[in-house]
């Protein structure tokens, strides 16, 4: 990561030196928020050597005939901005390649739905830039989600037009360095915004990887929760999750093990016998890393975050990066999306020491308040079984070493299912310890295949991750 603090411009200075570039020109296309974006590049003087064009479809039918029609409905998603992205660039390029060769084109888009009258909507949108950074070169392609804090849509509407010029001015000045780049974005409005969804993707940025994009947005403090697929890219949770149940495993994972996918196998086919025939084939496994889960000594090494996620997409699965320390973090920013039934798998140990953790900080009498957070009517926790420090004795909801004080509390959520034991756990692996097969592979030892599931071993091996060497110690005597 970067660690020097890059100096911060002004909005309107940032737009100026981009109007005043000769070689940077194109159009905007704003939807729902207004010209916000445009205008301050209008403000600040010499735009007309800048834009080509602004418009705003701001009636529906108007917009589906320009751009096509929503099969979803929606117009604040992430596929009407690609069509908007789409549809723009191909007029610029096609109108003006010729009159204009030695220009850097460029389409700004943006569909924003701000706060609205009877606030049942907060405040969010996409927005995008196609562009080029060659002149005889193919464009590239940035597009983000946002989220808008501010509790006034004139607020909301005018951190949209920092964000935007923020965006685009990164775009043509930090393209070299994609940790700054993100940095730059909340430039004047930290605190304002929130940005869950960057992705980044052409021929000048090949060398960027979209999963340390996840990773540096939770880390610069853009989001607390941010998303990637098995392809590496990253995803949003509007666009797959609304309305699907879903079952998140937060882990270590380095590596996965044998108890990783029994976990992974055994408490999923659980989940999916507890949802009816319409949810079933819309149900979703995610497997969650934090960043206390990442971090040694204080610092995050990018290579051991890669290699974990290697390791979960090779299994087929999405994942979330997440600065939730706490699971309720997590539960309230996924409460946007209206999942109908969500499931927290986490080990006997873990759910003891949260139980426990909640107990000692809230027996003044907030402790029921604090359960009542976690435990609502449409999320459960499931236990996965584990051996104690001495690997001998079986650790399950049936002994969890806990309070007195909360074993009322416990025995009612128990009663009422919102914490079950993981039924079927394969108990003849639980001796495998995830940090002693790190520690095996890391100094070569033999045999740290047989803990590891068969399709992750030639990963490991073939892309050296977790320290892992060809070559073999050989020690003189």
């Amino acid at each position: 990561m970067n660690g020097m603090k890059h100096q911060i411009l002004d909005t309107d200075q940032k737009a100026l030196e981009i109007n005043l570039n000769d070689k940077i020109y194109g159009t905007f296309a704003e939807i729902g928020a207004g010209q916000e974006v445009a205008r301050i590049f209008f403000k600040v003087g010499a735009a007309a050597g800048t834009i080509a064009k602004t418009m705003s479809a701001y009636d529906k039918t108007f917009s589906d005939k320009i751009y096509g029609t929503e099969e979803s409905g929606r117009y604040v998603c992430e596929s009407r901005l690609y069509k908007m992205l789409a549809h723009e660039y191909d007029l610029l390029h096609s109108r003006l390649k010729e009159e204009r060769p030695d220009n850097l084109f460029f389409v700004f888009a943006d569909t924003i739905a701000a706060l609205n009258y009877q606030r049942t909507v907060t405040g969010h949108g996409w927005m995008g830039m196609r562009f080029h950074l060659h002149a005889d070169g193919y464009p590239n392609d940035f597009v983000m989600h946002v989220k808008m804090l501010d509790n006034d849509v004139q607020l909301q509407q005018s951190a949209i037009g920092v964000l935007g010029v923020n965006m685009i001015y990164a775009c043509f000045n930090h393209y070299h360095d994609p940790d700054l780049l993100i940095e730059s974005l909340l430039d004047g409005i930290h605190g304002r915004v929130k940005i869950d969804l960057i992705r980044i993707s052409g021929p000048d940025f090949q060398h960027v990887d979209n999963r340390l994009l996840c990773l540096h947005m939770v880390q610069h403090g853009l989001t607390d929760v941010a998303m990637f697929g098995p392809e590496g890219q990253g995803i949003h949770a509007s666009e797959f999750l609304y309305r699907k149940s879903l079952m998140i495993v937060r882990g270590n994972f380095r590596p996965p093990t044998l108890v990783t996918k029994d976990v992974f196998e055994v408490g999923f086919q659980q989940f999916l016998e507890e949802l009816d025939d319409e949810q079933k084939p819309k149900a979703e496994l995610m497997a969650e890393l934090t960043l206390d889960y990442l971090g040694r000594d204080g610092e995050i090494d990018n290579e051991d975050f890669l290699a974990r996620a290697d390791m979960l997409t090779a299994l087929g699965l999405k994942v979330i990066v997440s600065n939730c320390t706490h699971h309720i973090d997590l539960i309230q920013y996924l409460t946007d999306f209206k999942i109908p039934r969500l499931v927290m798998l986490i080990g006997v140990r873990e759910l003891a020491e949260l139980i426990e953790d909640k107990y000692r900080q809230h027996k003044d009498g907030m402790l029921l308040v604090e359960f009542g957070q976690l435990f609502t009517s449409n999320i459960k926790v499931y236990a996965y079984p584990a051996l104690d420090d001495n690997l001998k004795k079986l650790i399950t909801l049936e002994n969890l070493p806990i309070p007195k004080g909360v074993e009322f509390l416990i025995k009612f959520l128990r009663e009422n299912e919102l914490i079950v034991p993981v039924l079927g756990a394969n108990k003849d692996i639980l001796t495998i310890i995830p940090n002693n097969v790190y520690q095996k592979i890391q100094s070569n030892e033999e045999g740290w295949e047989q803990y590891v599931p068969e399709e992750l071993v030639e990963i490991i091996k073939k892309k050296q991750l977790f320290g892992y060497s060809q070559e073999k110690f050989e020690f003189e005597f």
